[in-house]
């Protein structure tokens, strides 16, 4: 593997406009940290106007450029993982932020005190209006918000309740060692979770069962820790609903992301009404993978066909550019800038932070990290990456700094798609019905995990927080039941389980962050909609697109989706879905 050093400029990411070097980041630093005793100076004084107009302004400067230099030593850091440097600068970093939170904290807690009638003429009063959301959250939460001392004992317990996590993550990535598995022919392979996804995908049959089979098996022997740890999650999550005078934990976590009930329940409806659209397809691959029986571990497979998978990254910026034509010329001519401009860090070196990922900060160009391969899987990937970075952009040019960051439940829709575009461009412009009917299981594929296996993921989680809120019993049968309960609902009763399926819930790690997973179903529904429009060049679809990306987090999450054409309230919006699915699913011969 080659060195940093040893990579051509052009592929590297240009991170100048954040920081010039790590000692210019420690002066900046170091004069933050100056800057942020000023905030004091208000402590117990956030009663009149002006106060609070300055103590804001002032937070508003300090963590925006907190954030920049937090973004310059992770950056610094994804380029080179061993380099001690780069970890001590954001370790400063990271400590000087935490440092101003602290320092700030009181600023909340006194002007949530101040009365409705004076935060709402606040809020209106245009000398205000960058910090309107900062009034109207502090307004809207006003209900739920404790007494100063509740609110610290509050912040203590769940610090605690944050150990159910690190558990789970230190046991069964740490601690949990997977047996190698066999193919067909009896050869070896040692089984990881970074191999799982190659192995579980193959076109021998042996190796993926056996895949699966192995990867669940530590699950299976650790059940009963991974049982009790779990109900302690869930019951820090009810507890903490219920001190904070929710009716349930899900309607706390609608209620912070500000999502009405009624899209987690038209989801839920949706997808259950709609469950034979999946198990028509589970038939349909079953038939084209010639299988008896389908089975779960066949789910993932990839079809047999063979074409040139050879992508470059410079051919794959130009494919990207004919993909995403039908969002405009602007938004073709930023994924050219990113190109020349140097926004993307393309290739592995020794020491790059695996994976690939989006991020940036406020009023510079956002940035790319990629461990680019010549094939299509890391043409998705840059897609996907340069879609978020797209919506960061927008977002950014066209909102205030502390409108600018769009809502985690937006988060994963533009570059959600940009993927579906590329999906079907690909369908329109294959050669041979084998290729077409390999992007048609793609686009499948993605529609069943995005869909039908997360909403399956949130039912779950809904169903043992209900119990435990009814009932404060949970044990190991009724979770191990339930969930495969609900796995023979979701496949179908065409569809083999093994034995250690009851045991495949304790793998998902999402589900020590309540109710997470369900956004990953609305945004792929969200995504798929916007996409079509787009693709379909339907009256005015793009400039809908184009005002969901700049609008960051100035409206409500759902108002936002409404720019774009999405109603996500309407049940009628997830039928649309699952109508155009059900037409892709006839094409398939």
């Amino acid at each position: 593997m080659k060195k940093r050093e040893e990579l051509a400029e052009k592929y590297k990411w240009d991170i100048s406009a954040y920081c010039k070097s790590n000692n210019e980041c420690l002066l900046e630093l170091s004069s933050i940290q100056k800057q942020m005793q000023k905030i004091k100076e208000y402590e117990g004084n956030l009663t009149q106007e002006n106060a609070i107009f300055e103590s804001l302004v002032l937070c508003s400067d300090i963590n925006r450029k907190l954030d920049r230099l937090i973004q310059f030593s992770y950056f610094k850091v994804s380029e080179d993982g061993n380099n001690s440097e780069q970890k001590e600068l954001q370790e400063k970093a990271m400590s000087i932020a935490y440092e101003f939170a602290s320092l700030s904290s009181f600023q909340a807690v006194e002007i949530s005190a101040l009365s409705t009638e004076f935060l709402t003429n606040l809020m209106k009063n245009t000398k205000f209006t960058q910090f309107s959301n900062y009034f109207r959250e502090i307004i809207r939460n006003k209900a739920h918000i404790l007494s100063k001392k509740e609110e610290e004992l509050l912040i203590q317990m769940e610090q605690i309740a944050e150990n159910f996590a690190l558990t789970y993550k230190m046991m069964t990535d740490i601690d949990f060692v997977f047996e190698p598995v066999t193919d067909s022919t009896g050869k070896k392979y040692e089984l990881t979770y970074g191999n799982y996804g190659i192995y579980i995908k193959s076109l021998d049959r042996t190796l993926r069962k056996n895949t699966a089979i192995n990867m669940k098996k530590p699950f299976e022997k650790y059940n009963n820790t991974l049982v009790s740890n779990y109900i302690g999650a869930v019951k820090s999550d009810c507890i903490v609903s219920k001190i904070r005078k929710f009716t349930s934990s899900l309607d706390c976590v609608l209620f912070n992301e500000e999502i009405s009930r009624n899209v987690f329940d038209n989801l839920i409806i949706a997808v259950n009404n709609n469950l034979g659209i999946f198990h028509r397809y589970f038939e349909a691959k079953r038939l084209k993978l010639k299988l008896r029986k389908m089975a779960t571990y066949d789910i993932n497979a990839l079809i047999n066909y063979k074409f040139d998978a050879k992508v470059s990254y410079d051919n794959a910026i130009q494919l990207i550019k004919k993909v995403v034509e039908p969002i405009g010329e602007e938004y073709v001519n930023l994924i050219q800038k990113a190109y020349d401009e140097r926004w993307i860090d393309v290739y592995e070196n020794k020491g790059k932070e695996r994976g690939g990922y989006e991020t940036g900060a406020y009023g510079i160009h956002p940035v790319v990290l990629m461990n680019y391969k010549d094939n299509f899987d890391s043409v998705f990937t840059l897609i996907h990456e340069l879609g978020h970075a797209m919506h960061s952009y927008y977002s950014n040019k066209n909102q205030c700094y502390e409108k600018a960051d769009y809502s985690i439940f937006l988060a994963e829709i533009a570059s959600t798609v940009n993927e579906i575009l590329m999906i079907l461009y690909f369908i329109d412009n294959s050669n041979s019905c084998e290729e077409k009917l390999f992007y048609y299981d793609q686009f499948f594929h993605n529609f069943y995990a995005s869909v039908n296996r997360q909403t399956m993921f949130v039912e779950f989680e809904n169903k043992m927080h209900s119990i435990y809120e009814k009932t404060q019993v949970l044990s190991k049968d009724i979770i191990n039941d339930e969930y495969l309960e609900l796995n023979k609902k979701y496949f179908g009763k065409d569809v083999e389980f093994l034995p250690l399926s009851k045991f495949e819930w304790s793998a998902i790690s999402h589900f020590y962050r309540a109710f997470y997973v369900y956004k990953y179903a609305t945004g792929f529904i969200s995504a798929l909609l916007i996409a079509k429009k787009l693709y379909n060049k339907e009256e005015s679809a793009k400039e809908k697109y184009l005002k969901f990306l700049s609008a960051g987090s100035s409206l409500p999450p759902l108002e936002i989706l409404k720019l774009a054409g999405v109603n996500l309230e309407d049940p009628r919006t997830f039928q649309e879905v699952f109508d155009f699915a059900d037409t892709i699913l006839n094409n398939w011969k």
